[in-house]
């Protein structure tokens, strides 16, 4: 599943994939795989990133705006 806010909260931020990919301590072609959706972010580092942009789940996912 992609996640087209993923890159839009990163770039918003003015964050690059890999200071993101740190964070979640995987690497930057990780990270790049999960906001092209070709595969799919781990639940918890979804919450992890939630948090870090202070925004909820459902933003992320697109449930909400």
């Amino acid at each position: 599943m992609k996640f087209k806010r993923l890159r839009d909260l990163r770039e918003d931020h003015n964050y690059k994939q890999k200071e993101i990919a740190d964070y979640l301590n995987i690497t930057q072609a990780t990270y790049s795989e999960y906001e092209s959706g070709k595969i799919n972010a781990p639940v918890e580092a979804l919450i992890k990133l939630a948090a870090f942009y202070h925004v909820t789940l459902d933003y992320i996912t697109e449930l909400t705006e």
